[in-house]
Parts: C-alpha cells; structure tokens; sequence
C-alpha cells in the first residue's frame, strides 16, 4: 500500500514554509493540563500560534473518555485510589478509561483541519507517528483491527484518544517508556479484556530517555504530517508553582 501524501500538505507547497512548534510542560496535573489545551486549541483557531505538538507527563491520574460505559471499567473504588495517589477525572475525549502517571509520554497535537476535515485520516497518521517512532527505538509497532491504540503482539504500548472542536484537534496519546504497570491493575485498560500493557521498558534491554523519545516522535510527527520545520517553544508548565513560565 503506497503511503498517503501529508494531510496537512497545501497547493503550492514549495512556495509555503509550515512550521510545527513543539512545547514541553513537564509534569503537570491532569486537570491543569486540559485547562491550557484549550487556551492552545483557542489560539491556534484564531491564528495566533501554529500548529503544536505538546508533550507532557502527568501525576496519576485515570481519565474516562465518552464512550458508553466507561466509568464501569474502574476497578478500584474512592478509596484505593486515595491511598494509591491517583486522581479520577472525567474527560470530553473519545475512547474509555486509560491511566496517565510519570514515565509516560502524553502528546496533544494542537492541529488546525479545517481544509481537510478527515477525523480517520488524522487518526491513521497519528497511529503512523508512532509506529515509525518505535521502529526508530527498535520496536516493530502495528495497528490492532477491532482495537485503539499501538500495539507489539496482543500487548498494548500506546493509547490514543482524540476529540476535535472547530477543526482543531486536541487531546491526544499516550505512550508507556518507563510507566509503573501496576497501576493498569485498578482499570481494564480502554475496556479491553483481551492482551496485556506494556511499556518501552519493558520490552528493551536497554530503555531510552524520555528525551530521546520525544525527539524520535517530533521527527516521526515532522515527516508523517509533512512540516517542514520545527519550532521549539521555550513554554514551560510548573505544577509545584501551578503557574506557566515563559
């Protein structure tokens, strides 16, 4: 199968730069995190940013997307979530339940459609970003039919869960480098009984940095989307201040 032209791609494209800013926010709280993704999605429906690709990292946290019946795939109760440290937040993204806790990489591409309006193509190449992103760390990746998410084998390594407002994407995936695992035990992870999670970590000898995965998905994200240029953004989130610096 011949691999689809970039979606993002527009007429005369020799004659147009398209830049992607990238920001890293660090550690941040779920809830806080949602907050500055829609100041993202606002700015960049009114043209004043372009493109992005946000990375974070987030406390422990399970969110429950929108699909019917996903709040029945929590397992622990109030109480062994307050002992474990994990939040419960409601989310407006698709898809079930999935944890989000440190060693894991959450990407929310901040991306206008507008020209394109194609949900399932922006999901297939967002599920292409990180499968080529892993077979740079060695990892053979692929789609699981019937099933979200990037998979090795029946084990799940990636969850994806978008939503879209005004052609604007936000929300995102999520990718386990070097995630505790135990905590998928309080889920049935993306309500999905069948195969096991895994995580970067554990399935290499040897586990990349966080940083260097981040660098292997922008590259995917630059070639898969077709920017030509990245743009680093210098925007940093503290969660201990709870305040962005800049």
């Amino acid at each position: 199968m011949q691999p689809l032209p970039p979606m993002h791609s527009p007429p005369h494209s020799s004659l147009q730069h398209r830049a992607l800013r990238v920001e890293n926010w660090g550690r941040t709280r779920y809830r806080d995190a949602v907050a500055l993704q829609r100041e993202r999605l606002a700015a960049r429906r009114d043209g004043t940013i372009p493109d992005t690709l946000i990375f974070t990292e987030h406390n422990p946290v399970y969110t429950i997307g929108v699909r019917k019946g996903a709040e029945s795939h929590l397992i622990w109760d109030d109480a062994l979530c307050n002992r474990m440290g994990v939040e419960v937040e409601k989310t407006s993204r698709g898809g079930d339940i999935t944890f989000h806790g440190p060693g894991q990489i959450v990407g929310y591409p901040i991306l206008d459609l507008r020209n394109q309006r194609d949900l399932h193509r922006y999901l297939r190449e967002l599920e292409e970003c990180l499968i080529r992103a892993l077979g740079t760390l060695g990892l053979a990746a692929s789609r699981n039919p019937g099933k979200t998410g990037i998979w090795l084998g029946d084990r799940k390594i990636a969850a994806i869960g978008v939503a879209v407002k005004s052609w604007i994407t936000w929300h995102g995936f999520a990718l386990n480098v070097c995630t505790d695992l135990g905590y998928f035990q309080g889920i049935v992870p993306c309500g999905i009984t069948e195969g096991s999670v895994t995580s970067i970590k554990a399935e290499l000898s040897e586990c990349p940095s966080e940083h260097d995965v981040r660098d292997v998905i922008t590259s995917a994200f630059k070639e898969v989307f077709g920017f030509d240029r990245i743009v680093a953004s210098s925007t940093f989130f503290s969660v201990q201040r709870g305040q962005k610096l800049l």
